[in-house]
């Protein structure tokens, strides 16, 4: 991993979440014999608006191009940057800055933990999704409306307003 690259090197507004725009992306991942498919998750750290993207492989490139697929509709200032740990499915990263201009950054070694915000969501979404579904069973649309259930609930850490308002009165506020 090169050095600019690395969680350490990111901005403090990025850490002290005072912009917008600023993603943390993981795989949730199933129980093996029941396929390689697998669920992208991504949270926006100031709103914790939360997208969902099912994935056929762990294949890092196909990856990439349905991140970009899905965070193309959004203004350059909604998709500055995305944080990873550093699991193979997110080695074509670069992928990110050539197709929507999103800067990447990657968690230490053997640190999650520095990615909280899509930890906590993913405890979230195993409540609805345990390692056990069988994701041959689940519809994108299904993930999209697991997100947007998450995306309603209000919230303490964003003065009990959704991540859905919080996340649309960004977008109406920089655009």
């Amino acid at each position: 991993m090169p050095l600019d690259y690395r969680i350490s090197q990111r901005p403090d507004f990025i850490d002290d979440r005072s912009q917008f725009g600023h993603w943390e992306g993981d795989l949730l991942i199933f129980r093996r014999e029941l396929g390689e498919t697998n669920v992208t998750s991504l949270v926006e750290r100031k709103s914790r608006y939360t997208v969902m993207i099912k994935n056929r492989s762990r294949h890092s490139r196909p990856i990439m191009d349905k991140i970009i697929h899905a965070f193309s509709p959004l203004p350059s200032f909604a998709r500055r940057s995305f944080t990873f740990d550093r699991g193979t499915e997110f080695s074509a990263f670069r992928a990110l800055e050539d197709g929507i201009g999103a800067r990447s950054w990657f968690c230490d070694p053997n640190s999650p933990w520095q990615k909280g915000a899509v930890e906590n969501t993913n405890k979230r979404i195993r409540r609805f999704m345990p390692g056990d579904t069988d994701l041959s069973n689940v519809a994108q649309k299904q993930l999209v409306d697991l997100a947007h259930h998450l995306n309603s609930l209000p919230r303490k850490c964003l003065g009990y307003k959704t991540p859905a308002e919080v996340f649309m009165a960004h977008l109406r506020e920089c655009g």
